[in-house]
């Protein structure tokens, strides 16, 4: 049999903070639970409880809607990001 691999075990940071409601304009907080290509990360990388997780969700797709999150980000943006500033 192989040998299970030991993993850290995640904690909800919004469980922690006892947080009630995640705001949609606090864009800040919400790029953490985002890729570089600004997709929605999966609760296994991100340690969220389920609640916490459906509430991320939800504001993240709020912001998409009032344009304060893009919602596609194009590879040439990415690969140019690393090499220049200007990146539009």
């Amino acid at each position: 049999m192989s040998e299970k691999r030991k993993f850290k075990k995640r904690f909800c940071k919004y469980c922690e903070q006892k947080v009630d409601f995640i705001d949609y304009k606090d864009v800040a907080s919400l790029k953490y639970s985002l890729s570089e290509r600004f997709k929605i990360m999966p609760r296994r990388l991100t340690g969220n409880c389920k609640r916490h997780q459906d509430m991320v969700t939800i504001a993240i797709k709020q912001s998409r809607a009032a344009a304060l999150i893009p919602y596609t980000v194009s590879r040439k943006v990415i690969a140019g990001a690393s090499f220049d500033d200007n990146r539009y």
